[in-house]
C-alpha cells in the first residue's frame, strides 16, 4: 500500500481527521473498505465515537490521497499525530529544561575556573568577562604598539556574547558575511578593550606562503630567517585575524589545517622542521565573504575559493550581517553627536536599502557602516547631502551604481535636483 500524505501509521492512512474542539469538533474518519483496494471514509462532528454520521462513501487510494491533502489546507490533522506532536513537545520540554541546567552549571565551572588562583583582569564584553592581555598589564610598549585604538562609539549587540565566550575558551573562530559588515572591526574592537596586539593577514592577493610563514634572507651578508605573520603572532601572543580566507593560496589553507588542531602547532620545515609552540594568548580568526552559508554569493566576489566541509568544521562559523537599521542609527548618534537625531534612522535606512540592492545583485557594491558616517561626516561639514556624497559613495562606484544610489537617497528626500541637504 503506498504511504498518503497524512498517513498516521506506516502502512496506511487509516486514522481519524479532525479540526476543531468541543462542539464545534469536525472529523473524518478514515478505513479499510471490505472491498480490495478501497477506503471508506465518513464525515461528522462532535465525537467521533459517538457522533452522527452524515457522510459515508466508498474511495480509491488516488481520490484518498486528493482529500487528504484538500484536508490538510483545510486545516485538518490526524488525532495520532497530535499524539505524537504532544509527546514530541514534552520530551523537548523535557531536554531544554536539562539543556539549561547543564549550561548554567557550565557557567558556574567557569567562573570557579577563573576565579581559582591568581587574580586575573578582565574587561565586559557584553556579558562576557574576557581576560586582559598580560603584556597590557605589565605595560610592554612592544607589544601594546599592535593594540588598535578603541573606538567609543563602537557597539557591541547581541551577536557579542557567543563569539566573546569562544575568545576566552581559545576557539578558532570564523566569521563570514558581505563586504563591509564589520567582521574585522569586530575583532578588533575587543581586542582593543583587553590590550591584546593584533595582527592582519589580507588573503586577497596580498599575501604569499613567504609573508605568512617565513623565508631566509640574506641581510649584511648573512642568511637569516624572518618570521612570516603567523609565527610572529604565535610566538607574541597576538590575535592574528585572516582576512577573505576563501582567497587564500591552496599552500596557505594547508598550514593553517595543522595550526587549527586542538593545540594545534606550526612546523616550520624551512628552518630545519623547528616546532612553534603557541603563546597561551594567541588567538586565531578568519573572514570570508563566500565560505559555509555565504557561498550562495561566491559569484558575487570573483575569485573565492570553495573552502571544503572538514576544513570548516575546524572552525566556530559564525554568519556576520549587518547592523539593523535601529543599531546602525545609534552607532551613527555615538560617532556624530551633532547629527541631528531624527536624521540618523534616515541614513541608517538608505544605507540599508543600498544593501538589499547589493543583495538583489541590482549594486555591485556593498555599502559599509565606514562608508556611511564618511557621508554623515561630510554632510555636518558641507551642509550639502548630495555634495557629501561624491567623494564619499558616488565616485567609489561606477556610474550605474551611482545612479541607482542617487535614487535610493532621493526616495527617502534626503535631496532633491534643485535643494541640498534639507
Amino acid at each position: 500500500m503506498n504511504a498518503s500524505p497524512l498517513a498516521v501509521h506506516d502502512d496506511g492512512p487509516e486514522g481519524v481527521y479532525t479540526r476543531g474542539a468541543g462542539e464545534m469538533r469536525e472529523w473524518w474518519r478514515v478505513s479499510l473498505s471490505e472491498r480490495a483496494n478501497l477506503f471508506r471514509i465518513e464525515h461528522g462532528h462532535g465525537d467521533a465515537a459517538t457522533g452522527k454520521v452524515d457522510i459515508d462513501t466508498v474511495v480509491d487510494l488516488d481520490n484518498l490521497d486528493a482529500k487528504l491533502l484538500k484536508w490538510r489546507r483545510e486545516g485538518f490533522a490526524a488525532d495520532a499525530g497530535r499524539e505524537d506532536e504532544a509527546r514530541a513537545a514534552e520530551a523537548g520540554s523535557r531536554f531544554g529544561a536539562e539543556l539549561r541546567l547543564a549550561a548554567a552549571s557550565a557557567r558556574a565551572a567557569r567562573r570557579g575556573a577563573h576565579g581559582a588562583g591568581s587574580e586575573v583582569r578582565t574587561v565586559r564584553i557584553g556579558t562576557v568577562d574576557v581576560p586582559v592581555a598580560q603584556a597590557a598589564l605589565n605595560g610592554a610598549p612592544a607589544s601594546q604598539a599592535r593594540v588598535p585604538r578603541i573606538n567609543d562609539a563602537y557597539l557591541f549587540t547581541a551577536r557579542t556574547d557567543d563569539i566573546a565566550m569562544d575568545i576566552v575558551e581559545n576557539r578558532r573562530v570564523m566569521l563570514i558575511g558581505h563586504m563591509g559588515s564589520g567582521k574585522t572591526s569586530f575583532v578588533e574592537q575587543i581586542a582593543a578593550r583587553t590590550g591584546h596586539g593584533v595582527l592582519r593577514a589580507n588573503m586577497n592577493g596580498q599575501t604569499t606562503i613567504g609573508d605568512f610563514v617565513g623565508f631566509w634572507t640574506v641581510k649584511g651578508g648573512e642568511t637569516v630567517w624572518v618570521d612570516g605573520v603567523l609565527p610572529i603572532a604565535m610566538r607574541e601572543g597576538a590575535w592574528l585575524i585572516i582576512d577573505e580566507l576563501d582567497f587564500a593560496e591552496p599552500s596557505i589553507l594547508a598550514v593553517l589545517t595543522a595550526v587549527l588542531e586542538p593545540e594545534g602547532r606550526l612546523l616550520l620545515k624551512e628552518r630545519g622542521n623547528e616546532i612553534v609552540t603557541p603563546h597561551p594568548e594567541f588567538r586565531l580568526f578568519a573572514t570570508a565573504n563566500a565560505a559555509g552559508a555565504m557561498s550562495a554569493y561566491r559569484h558575487l566576489y570573483q575569485g573565492a575559493n570553495l573552502l571544503n566541509e572538514a576544513f570548516l568544521d575546524r572552525w566556530r562559523v559564525y554568519l556576520f550581517d549587518y547592523l539593523s537599521k535601529d543599531e546602525e542609527a545609534e552607532v551613527l548618534r555615538r560617532t556624530l553627536p551633532q547629527l541631528p537625531p531624527a536624521l540618523a534612522p534616515t541614513l541608517a535606512a538608505i544605507a540599508a536599502d543600498c544593501r538589499a540592492a547589493f543583495a538583489r545583485e541590482d549594486l555591485a557594491s556593498a555599502f559599509s557602516t565606514r562608508r556611511l558616517i564618511d557621508w554623515a561626516e561630510l554632510m555636518l561639514r558641507t551642509g550639502d547631502a548630495e555634495r557629501a556624497a561624491g567623494p564619499s559613495i558616488y565616485a567609489k562606484v561606477s556610474a550605474e551604481d551611482a545612479a541607482l544610489i542617487r535614487s535610493i537617497i532621493r526616495h527617502h528626500a534626503i535631496f532633491d535636483a534643485d535643494q541640498g541637504a534639507r
